[in-house]
């Protein structure tokens, strides 16, 4: 079943502080067209163009992904994002007027109910889902951060965290079968840190913004007198203590609540790819850095791969549209060089074949004999068959016409074909036909792998 891109049904905003810059800042989201993905305009700077929330636009991942475009930044955008993916919507422009996106509570339960509030616009353009097959992974021994997007048919998630050292936050798991339950299950989910990387933070000129409002503070050791006066100044609290684990018994929303949050940050790191995956994500101890370094090796894979997303669906066990006896009568091939079996599907403009190769083809015994590999030559053969088969069926009198192949441009052999497989011909037509000219695009596929490609050009003529 499709699944259509969705925008927002009105505008929405929210304000608040940035948790590192210690700014307040204003939001305001609004709908979008299809394929315009998400996009952040600093509003309170001229001159500068909306920054697209993508992967080459990130700067900077120091406790937070922050995006920048010439002098525009806008920091601390995965909440946001999250929070946008995690209720469906694919388009959006997002109007920030200070540096940093607000962090609110910490989480991105109150912008999913502002998400929900604003109302959700089905759109009529189909949702991208890019298909792998195969495993992609990003491996950090030195942190021991492992990462992977396993090949599957649902966008899902996993993720593990560890603290070795920490006598309050031990080894969690977390997991998002499906998106619909990101709003329960995921959403709420709060940032965290630890009571002893609190003072480094205020070193590095972090969490200005921070309040124990704003975040979940693990207590992994004694909180010292001069400490608790200095925090209590920073956040505006009297009397510090540590009690449950948590600074001042900061009450858990989930057991695993800091995996959870982990599993926030990596679907709104993983949005600035553009496009959700048919994969299974299993993360263990990721982290803004490395949720972009391996979003970086995907963003590769799609680039060399994009082939596979204009990969159709074939039903090879449907109906043939033309079965062997009738293509006997369309073509003038016989045995041994009849190369298409049925033709599953045909339109105005495509049509989609199937060959069956077996053992007992004829140039097996001699080609690659220990090995068996249908010739290439052949495989452009058979596409040029169901071209042919296309073309005549698109004039008046196809019983009186024949198509010869004129010319082949753009071949490449991407995978072998042997005995058992089914290959797959898939033709489209890349302009009108004139004067009896025929340009057709052929791909052959066996299962979801690319086996060879090409543009073929084929006359049409009179018997």
């Amino acid at each position: 079943m499709k699944e259509f891109q969705q925008t927002l049904s009105q505008s929405f905003q929210f304000s608040g502080i940035g948790l590192h810059s210690g700014l307040s800042a204003t939001v305001v989201v609004e709908p979008a067209k299809s394929n315009f993905g998400f996009r952040f305009q600093r509003t309170d700077l001229t001159d500068t163009k909306p920054i697209r929330a993508n992967i080459s636009n990130v700067y900077n991942t120091e406790r937070s992904t922050n995006l920048a475009l010439g002098e525009a930044k806008v920091h601390t955008v995965e909440h946001l994002l999250a929070a946008l993916v995690g209720c469906g919507i694919d388009n959006a422009l997002i109007k920030v007027d200070n540096l940093e996106v607000p962090i609110l509570d910490g989480s991105a339960v109150e912008i999913t109910k502002l998400i929900l509030a604003a109302g959700i616009e089905k759109l009529d353009t189909e949702r991208v889902y890019f298909p792998l097959d195969k495993t992609i992974r990003f491996y950090d021994a030195e942190n021991d951060v492992d990462i992977m997007a396993v090949p599957f048919e649902e966008y899902c998630f996993q993720t593990q965290i560890g603290y070795a050292d920490s006598t309050v936050l031990h080894s969690q798991y977390a997991s998002l079968s499906t998106m619909e339950d990101f709003i329960t299950e995921i959403a709420p989910a709060r940032t965290f840190c630890f009571l002893h990387e609190i003072e480094q933070l205020l070193e590095n000129d972090l969490i200005k913004g921070g309040t124990l409002g704003s975040a979940v503070v693990y207590a992994d050791k004694e909180l010292a007198e001069e400490v608790g006066v200095k925090l209590s100044a920073v956040f505006g609290v009297e009397n510090l203590a540590v009690e449950g684990g948590t600074l001042n018994n900061t009450a858990l929303r989930f057991g695993n609540e800091a995996a959870r949050h982990k599993l926030l940050d990596l679907i709104g790191d993983l949005s600035l790819l553009g496009m959700r995956l048919k994969a299974k994500i299993i993360a263990t101890k990721p982290g803004h850095q490395s949720n972009i370094a391996f979003a970086k090796k995907v963003e590769e894979y799609i680039e060399t791969n994009k082939h596979l997303l204009k990969q159709p669906v074939f039903n090879i066990q449907a109906t043939p549209v033309f079965d062997i006896n009738a293509i006997k009568n369309m073509l003038p091939h016989a045995y041994p060089f009849l190369l298409v079996d049925k033709i599953i599907e045909m339109s105005d403009d495509s049509i989609t074949g199937v060959k069956m190769v077996t053992y007992n083809e004829p140039f097996f015994p001699g080609h690659f004999p220990i090995e068996p590999i249908m010739p290439g030559v052949l495989q452009l053969e058979a596409l040029a068959q169901a071209g042919g088969i296309l073309a005549i069926n698109m004039v008046d009198d196809p019983k009186d016409c024949l198509t010869y192949l004129l010319k082949m441009d753009n071949v490449k052999f991407r995978n072998k074909v042997g005995p058992g497989d089914a290959l797959v011909l898939r033709l489209e037509l890349m302009q009108p036909i004139r004067r009896g000219l025929c340009v057709m695009r052929g791909v052959a596929y066996v299962g979801n792998k690319i086996a060879t490609e090409a543009e073929i050009t084929a006359q049409i003529v009179k018997k």
